[in-house]
């Protein structure tokens, strides 16, 4: 079900490719930051001798 592109399908699917790739890596990053200041913040209630419910 793929519509015919002509001469712009191999700009149209890179635009795609690119478009994927960018949004797997804000969606990664985003899983990564997120886990490493929940961490932080573990490690600072830790301090203060707060227990995790």
């Amino acid at each position: 079900m793929m519509p015919e592109l002509g001469k712009y399908a191999v700009a149209v699917l890179g635009s795609y490719a690119a478009s994927i790739l960018l949004v797997a890596g804000l969606v990664a990053l985003s899983i990564w930051q997120g886990r490493r200041v929940k961490r932080q913040l573990a490690e600072v209630e830790a301090r203060q001798g707060k227990v995790d419910v």
